[in-house]
């Protein structure tokens, strides 16, 4: 990791799109270690190793284990760069005809996998035909000392997940995502975001797959609910933002609502 107080950390958020081919996807990879250059953490999108392809389609085939190709490659970026990478991939399960959906954290070397709990089985879609939901087991992570919670797309919709998370100590939700685009989904993530991070008092980073399958609009959202930077739906979008904890200490100085809690 580069040399940061354990209270910030420089986040890199990347809004590309994910193909069908794993060996073009990272190859891509390769093309964006430049980007690790100055920041402590780069964010990729869910299932940036290989694309979901059309509705209900056989992921099987596209699915590793965590010392497979792609996470490997991470790996060696982690350790490569000084750099910590989060990116989505299809992970080999018990069931080997459903894969679980598999955000993997590399920090210098060290992975922190992520299994989705929540699948997408909701505006026409079935992601549970094709996909293992993971175990309910939520994932915080420390990263140069900084709290975070990792969460998948979808999960996005369910509080009580990202207040588990915040419950452990997350001051950072990380929300990898490809939000498939549709009427008024924009503002669903939009809100959605921004109502994690003000009910929990927390940052909340949200980086999703381009236009025009999906929604795009990666963006960083701070404890007291502002969004500090956003993206559009353009494809190869790369957003810069410093997180830190004394925001979350004075929103939460201001803001006790987690320590007024009554139920």
């Amino acid at each position: 990791m580069a040399d940061q107080p354990a209270d910030k950390l420089n986040v890199r958020l990347v809004q590309r799109a994910s193909g069908l081919d794993p060996a073009e996807n990272r190859a891509v990879l390769d093309e964006l270690a430049p980007l690790a250059e100055g920041t402590d953490l780069v964010v990729l999108p869910e299932a940036f190793a290989r694309d979901f392809g059309e509705p209900g389609s056989d992921l099987a085939p596209y699915a590793e284990p965590l010392d497979g190709p792609f996470a490997t490659r991470l790996r060696e970026l982690s350790t490569g760069t000084g750099t910590a990478w989060l990116a989505g991939m299809f992970e080999v399960a018990d069931d080997p005809a459903h894969p679980v959906n598999t955000l993997v954290l590399a920090d210098d070397g060290r992975l922190t996998a992520y299994r989705k709990i929540h699948l997408y089985d909701s505006f026409g879609y079935k992601e549970s035909s094709t996909i293992s939901a993971g175990p309910i087991a939520p994932c915080r992570v420390d990263l140069a000392g900084f709290p975070l919670g990792l969460m998948t797309c979808y999960d996005l919709r369910f509080p009580e997940l990202a207040r588990t998370l915040v419950e452990q100590g997350a001051e950072a939700l990380v929300v990898p995502a490809a939000w498939v685009a549709g009427e008024r989904k924009v503002e669903h993530w939009r809100t959605l975001l921004r109502a994690r991070a003000i009910e929990n008092t927390v940052w909340v980073i949200g980086v999703g797959q381009p236009g025009p399958r999906y929604s795009g609009h990666s963006m960083v959202v701070a404890p007291d609910g502002d969004v500090v930077v956003e993206a559009g739906d353009d494809d190869a979008v790369a957003l810069d933002t410093v997180i830190d904890r004394e925001a979350v200490s004075a929103v939460r100085r201001t803001n006790p609502s987690l320590a007024n809690r009554r139920m």
